[in-house]
């Protein structure tokens, strides 16, 4: 499908399929949604209005936020736009004219301030009586989009910094056709019935309080559960693999932030105690557990021949993240990272960062999570070096280096420029909610800077001090996070291993409590989390009710079952070929067990 684009005053015809119509085809339906914003609410100060993967937005400031019925009179306006067919004109103003058509408009004329300071062309885009500050390029005609659809209104802080004044942002969703709308206002629906944000509320897995604090969720027995499954089980892993425990402190002094660097390039996402001009100790919680673990390492003097060293940690870290960032267990103020650090030799770095990598194909694998993830090699940006310590030499030459190991494993990875850690390179294994929006699972860096900083050496074979190479990397990433992605990926239906509560015991009068408390019993020895239903309820509803909670299984309890020693089982699923009818209790745990043991994903 062919689209008419127009950039600096030029057409040409683009397949919609191309990235770069895509975005033309959104962006000129943020334009019709900013038109008929400014017919309806004339009153309304534009901000700025982007196009995004599968939609678009504009910010608006207004008295009074959009309420649904507002939307749906704004897009009953831009069909009416579209309607009128009018095609888009691209021109230049100067700057005093740019500054006399948008008299009115105070976030536009901050704009044309800024690009005039900098000394770039202002362009502008005409559609009827509408016109925009804006680079471009857009359709030729408004009138090639016809499918479109007004998804949502929200707050969102003028250019994202909570110094600033807070805006209205109204989200769309724009397609060629109305058959790949419907489409996708569907996985819009299936979205909404999978959100970790709603459905872990629902499932009682966490929990938020205004009076706690935003980005602070309180994890639920249930959610606990689940975390302190995965908390055992990958600590577990890693002993296997050589790693050693550490536990180390909350928060430090500003001195130990101040050697690593984070001092400097992080201070802005810590949260910090004292005041640096009075005569106290100034201390910060910890956003990350590196320059702790370091401690250990020098605790005494290291030989080559003990290394590598694999030091592991459980840990809470504290990152002062902007409220207009967080989302439900997804980004946290303060979350749970497996982290860890590999102290090692340069000959050492290859095989020890394989390894790392190997721990979380295996994990991920475990979780069922494996083929959702997608792998970035996040370099430096040689163009912004104050971001960044060390040497460009020594940067490209860790980077070549982990490039050469990347290539070796056989992964599939894409390079990203700016992405890097301030100290060095990394790998980062990136997954996407189930609204699309991607996000960092785990990571691997390579440090060939911090060891220097914190005068870490081991002698070599050859007598001499040498600093060794450390590797950072997460087993787990944030469990808080990958718990919001297991919901989403299960739709609250954990597999049995992973399931807060495996079995639901189910009398179906007050005489069977007596059996149903032996069955708990026995199902508990066998390491099964059992819990039974005793409220005065008709069966179906309970049967209903555990089916509603997701409970892998439910063991229904009748006098015929208490008379013969059995249960009758049921899954979740209603499945008559998977696990269900009536057997034994021994054979009921055993099956269970070993559902459990070979962590099987139905």
């Amino acid at each position: 499908m062919l689209k008419m684009l127009l950039h600096d005053g030029e057409t040409k015809l683009v397949p919609f399929e191309e990235s770069e119509c895509c975005d033309a085809f959104r962006h000129t339906a943020a334009h019709i949604l900013a038109q008929a914003v400014k017919r309806v609410f004339p009153a309304a100060k534009l901000g700025i209005g982007p196009s995004i993967e599968n939609g678009f937005y504009y910010d608006f400031d207004v008295e009074t936020p959009f309420t649904a019925e507002d939307l749906d009179k704004i897009e009953k306006e831009m069909k009416k736009i579209v309607k009128e067919g009018h095609s888009l004109e691209c021109f230049a103003l100067s700057v005093d004219e740019a500054k006399t058509q948008f008299a009115d408009e105070p976030y536009k004329l901050e704009l044309i301030e800024e690009l005039a300071q900098k000394g770039e062309a202002l362009a502008f885009y005409k559609q009827g009586e509408f016109i925009d500050l804006c680079a471009g390029p857009h359709l030729a005609r408004v009138s090639d989009v016809k499918a479109f659809k007004l998804l949502s209104a929200t707050g969102a802080y003028w250019r994202g910094s909570e110094k600033n004044k807070m805006l209205t942002r109204i989200y769309g969703t724009a397609f060629p056709k109305s058959a790949q709308l419907e489409e996708h206002l569907a996985r819009l629906e299936e979205a909404k019935l999978r959100d970790h944000n709603k459905l872990g509320r629902e499932l009682e897995l966490f929990t938020t309080a205004d009076v706690v604090g935003q980005g602070l969720p309180i994890l639920l027995p249930k959610g606990a559960k689940i975390v302190q499954l995965l908390q055992r089980w990958v600590e577990d892993l890693e002993e296997e693999r050589g790693y050693q425990i550490t536990k180390t402190p909350s928060f430090g002094k500003s001195d130990l932030y101040k050697i690593s660097g984070h001092w400097q390039h992080y201070k802005d996402g810590m949260f910090v105690m004292g005041d640096e001009e009075s005569d106290k100790e100034v201390f910060a919680l910890r956003p990350m557990t590196c320059p702790f673990q370091f401690q250990a390492y020098l605790n005494r003097g290291r030989s080559y021949r003990d290394l590598p060293i694999r030091y592991n940690e459980t840990a809470s870290l504290f990152r002062n993240e902007s409220s207009g960032e967080m989302h439900g267990l997804i980004r946290l103020r303060q979350f749970t990272l497996a982290d860890g650090h590999i102290i090692c030799t340069p000959e050492q770095v290859e095989k020890e960062f394989l390894d790392a990598i190997d721990l979380v194909v295996y994990v991920m694998k475990a979780l069922g999570l494996y083929d959702d993830i997608y792998y970035r090699f996040s370099k430096w940006d040689e163009n912004n070096r104050e971001k960044y310590i060390g040497d460009p030499a020594q940067w490209e030459k860790t980077q070549n280096l982990m490039r050469e190991i990347l290539d070796k494993s056989g992964l599939n990875y894409y390079e990203a420029d700016g992405e890097a850690a301030f100290y060095g390179p990394k790998l980062d294994m990136q997954a996407k909610n189930v609204y699309g929006k991607e996000d960092t699972l785990f990571t691997v860096q390579i440090d060939f800077q911090l060891a220097e900083k914190f005068g870490m050496v081991y002698t070599d074979s050859d007598g001499e001090k040498k600093h060794p190479f450390i590797i950072h990397r997460s087993a787990f990433g944030c469990y808080e996070r990958t718990l919001a992605l297991l919901i989403e990926k299960y739709a609250g239906a954990f597999p049995l291993w992973l399931a807060p509560v495996q079995v639901r015991i189910l009398p179906i009068a007050d005489r069977h409590n007596e059996f149903c408390e032996r069955v708990q019993g026995e199902l508990r020895k066998a390491g099964i989390r059992a819990e039974m239903d005793t409220r005065s309820e008709k069966i179906g509803f309970k049967i209903r009710e555990a089916q509603l909670m997701k409970v892998p299984y439910m063991a229904v309890i009748g006098d015929a079952e208490v008379e013969a020693g059995i249960v009758a089982v049921r899954n979740r699923r209603g499945d008559p070929d998977g696990l269900s009818g009536t057997m034994s209790i021994a054979d009921f745990c055993a099956a269970l067990r070993r559902e459990v043991d070979d962590k099987v994903i139905l």
